[in-house]
């Protein structure tokens, strides 16, 4: 019999979780809550495949990048590659926004749809509380760039949020490596090649068993939706219905022709097929788990192994990508905030309009990697807009479901620009 694919794996068990989830709601009685038994022994498990995910991908991004960085033969090697990386990334964002500013601005899914925003109350005082927070920690676009370099390496290692410090560190403490003798780096050289080993022997481990935790991980959750749920959230879904399918055409045409084009515009040999096959175990993991950051652990082993990427350039494009890379943010932001303008009939000219996809882009560049990281970035988005970020309640309800598809984006976007960087560096 012919084994089935971790891909396969994770699909059917993604099918089954909602399978489970569905028969368990229809079977919950008094007699026996089947919900409750759900959500009580079946979401540990989720939660502790999240945790394990991440509990990786914060040393192996440390020590993934210092050995990349390191490996260099010298600092002319990590100017390209790093000037390179960055004009990728910043391209496919532009990309990315200036679709999303179009399709908005064509469909018009805001135009003449009356909203009742007197049913978000509630949400909206959460908004507003995240609001409080955010803004002042971003009252200048440039702040990431202050907030990036760490004050204490040991207190960013501990803090999930911090990915950008550990990045900084890691490109920092590489960078020195290269400007040590070899003979005095050797120790630390082999030192920093042993614990990479280490945490991707742990990703086999964790990704070996990923099929059962996220047959656990959808139907914990899905079972606790539907115990919260009152019925209004399938009348608001259909309210949306239109912004929904904005926000996903926008994402399939970065996924099914924005991404091929680069490739087969700066690679001479590209596979439609082979691309999109090597990438699924990522995609569908980042579909499920809705981050970046946690997924990363399998897109690294996914672009090493499947598509040929050298892991020099894998350890050292794809930890900044998954910070920095937020294509499926920044369209959903730029569409988001124009939709808000619409139902609302704020008139958004088109230098503010500009100025949202540039506040986007920035917003994206700080955003954790995190699920709905992007939602609460948002807030920063409208304060170029006359529009009180409290009306983000009104998408809250479907914001979920596009979180999860716009990291399918951000992650492919992140192969992608991994395979192009490593056309480059074969060339050389």
């Amino acid at each position: 019999m012919r084994k089935l694919s971790l891909h396969w794996k994770i699909l059917i068990a993604m099918i089954v979780g909602v399978a489970w989830a569905l028969f368990s709601e229809s079977l919950a009685s008094d007699s026996f809550n089947i919900i409750a038994f759900n959500i009580a022994w079946l979401t540990p498990f989720g939660d502790i495949f999240l945790k394990l995910l991440k509990l990786i991908a914060v040393p192996l991004v440390l020590f993934s990048i210092i050995k990349g960085v390191s490996g260099l033969s010298n600092l002319s090697d990590l100017g390209k590659m790093g000037s390179r990386t960055v004009l990728l990334y910043l391209t496919t964002t532009f990309f990315s926004v200036s679709l999303g500013l179009l399709l908005v601005n064509q469909i018009g899914p805001g135009n003449g749809f009356d909203f009742n925003i007197n049913n978000f109350e509630e949400d909206t005082k959460v908004v507003s509380m995240q609001q409080q927070v955010d803004v002042s920690a971003t009252d200048s676009p440039l702040r990431f760039l202050v907030d990036m370099v760490p004050d204490n390496i040991f207190l960013a290692l501990g803090d999930n949020k911090a990915m950008l410090q550990i990045i900084f560190f890691a490109l920092f403490f590489g960078t020195v490596l290269i400007l040590i003798e070899p003979m005095k780096k050797k120790y630390i050289d082999d030192l920093i090649d042993s614990l990479n080993d280490v945490f991707l022997k742990m990703v086999d481990i964790v990704i070996r068993y990923s099929p059962f935790f996220i047959f656990c991980l959808l139907a914990g959750n899905l079972s606790e939706l539907s115990s919260e749920s009152q019925g209004g959230v399938l009348d608001i879904v259909t309210g949306l219905a239109l912004y929904t399918l904005v926000v996903l055409l926008g994402l399939l045409i970065m996924l099914l022709c924005v991404y091929p084009l680069l490739m087969r515009f700066f690679m001479k040999k590209f596979s439609y097929q082979k691309f999109f096959k090597g990438i699924a175990p990522a995609q569908i993991l980042a579909f499920s788990t809705s981050s970046s950051a946690a997924t990363l652990p399998v897109t690294m082993d996914c672009v090493n192994k499947n598509l040929g990427v050298p892991n020099r350039v894998s350890s050292f494009v794809l930890p900044i990508g998954a910070t920095i890379n937020m294509d499926g943010t920044s369209l959903y932001q730029c569409v988001a905030v124009v939709f808000l303008a619409q139902i609302l009939g704020v008139d958004l000219a088109f230098s503010t309009q500009l100025l949202i996809a540039l506040t986007a882009v920035l917003a994206s560049i700080g955003s954790a990697a995190i699920p709905s990281a992007g939602l609460f970035m948002m807030v920063v988005v409208l304060g170029v807009t006359p529009i009180d970020p409290m009306y983000i309640a009104i998408i809250l309800p479907v914001d979920r479901i596009l979180d999860m598809c716009r990291t399918v984006i951000n992650v492919t976007g992140d192969a992608t620009v991994s395979s192009i960087v490593a056309s480059f560096e074969d060339e050389n």
